[in-house]
């Protein structure tokens, strides 16, 4: 089996150096490397060329136009049997190749993806980063998880199509927004089988500050909206999890504004709910500095995904705006 790994990249050069170089490492080597340049005003294409005697890459340059078309153009111009996407900020261990390869020759597969973890490497505000949008906790359980809620839809930034699946679906119809999962579901939607591999793990580095972190998951929150506009049934109820934690934590300031007695019932509960994640995330990452950060993170993705969510509800399913 031969795979093309597919990288977009905007004003990104370090995290491109950083992922190649452990692409250098695969322990199976039957793949090429496609990094696409996404209008870039600070360009890689230096550091792409340190790669050139290391592996079998290729190096494209277009105008801006979003990480779902340009995943699209990649597509166009792969050589493999399967498409292995990744996000420029994802590290990739020695074996993920060898284990995809062996996973797909005993199941067959269309698409498929795989969970994010995060590196020893990761300073502690990624690690708090990266536990809560993986934890029980928040939303970011559901991700990866081998016990999602419903239909599994891979996520863009461990995710692997067939040739097939490309050559019949098009690739992406939206560039931003949910465009993955959307993807996911119209995959899904003409018969292809799609399936997570627990053990291809890819150590994702997401976002390097809470400000960016905040960013990112508003954005998230309102892709889920943008998602519900192609496809309604696919809006669920632990979806408007963030939004009703959102307004808790509104209430709960509004009540201690005004010196309620309800407003204690309503400290406990989030008390409670971030000693819950302090204790889960101190055990995992053996650090009391991160199970702190992870606080800060948990409560950042509640409410970033939530408001996020909250203002494209009203304004594109409430007030039919933009539809």
């Amino acid at each position: 089996m031969f795979f093309s790994i597919i990288i977009p990249l905007y004003n990104r050069p370090q995290e491109i150096d950083e992922l190649l170089a452990t692409l250098t490492k695969q322990t199976y080597t039957q793949f090429e490397v496609l990094v696409i340049e996404d209008g870039s005003v600070i360009d890689a294409q230096r550091i792409v060329e340190k790669y050139k005697n290391k592996l079998d890459i290729s190096y494209y340059v277009k105008p801006n136009e979003g990480q779902g078309f340009t995943r699209n153009y990649g597509f166009a111009r792969a050589k493999g049997d399967y498409f292995v996407v990744f996000d420029s900020d994802c590290l990739i261990p020695d074996d993920y190749l060898e284990i995809v390869r062996s996973y797909l020759f005993e199941h067959k597969l269309d698409a498929y993806g795989g969970p994010d973890a995060a590196h020893e490497s990761f300073t502690p505000i990624q690690k708090a980063i990266s536990y809560s949008m993986t934890s029980p906790f928040t939303t970011g359980g559901i991700r990866g998880n081998k016990n999602h809620i419903g239909q599994f839809h891979p996520r863009s930034f461990n995710m692997g199509i067939s040739r097939e699946v490309w050559e019949n679906t098009g690739g992406f119809i939206l560039t931003r927004l949910g465009e993955d999962v959307e993807f996911s579901i119209r995959i899904h939607s003409l018969g292809f089988k799609i399936g997570l591999i627990p053990s291809a793990i890819v150590y994702h580095k997401r976002r390097t500050s809470f400000i960016q972190f905040y960013r990112q998951l508003h954005f998230f929150g309102r892709a889920r909206i943008n998602i519900y506009k192609h496809f309604p049934t696919e809006l669920k109820l632990v979806h408007f999890f963030p939004a009703a934690f959102t307004f808790f934590a509104i209430f709960s300031i509004l009540l201690n504004i005004l010196n309620s007695k309800l407003a204690y019932l309503c400290n406990f509960t989030l008390l409670l709910i971030f000693m819950l994640i302090f204790i889960h995330s101190w055990q995992l990452n053996r650090s009391i500095k991160v199970g702190f950060l992870s606080i800060i993170a948990a409560f950042i993705q509640l409410t970033a995904y939530g408001l996020g969510f909250i203002q494209d509800f009203w304004k594109r399913v409430i007030l039919k705006y933009n539809d």
